[in-house]
């Protein structure tokens, strides 16, 4: 799934271990979720929202819409 992760985390000048403690995962989650290696599941994929404070559609786009 492809998603605004990375750019999300760059402009905050947060790095991948700062979020991945954040958010309770492993900092190798974090860059699998950015690479698209990995689709984080729906409560992960809320909690990264609620993070960056947008909704979910502003962080993860939709595999429809490319």
């Amino acid at each position: 799934m492809n998603n605004h992760l990375k750019t999300l985390r760059a402009e905050r000048g947060w790095s991948q271990q700062h979020l991945a403690e954040r958010l309770d995962v492993s900092r190798q989650s974090v860059n699998a979720v950015e690479t698209g290696r990995y689709d984080p599941s729906l409560p992960l994929a809320f909690r990264i929202a609620e993070l960056f404070d947008l909704p979910i559609e502003a962080v993860f786009v939709s595999p429809s819409r490319g």
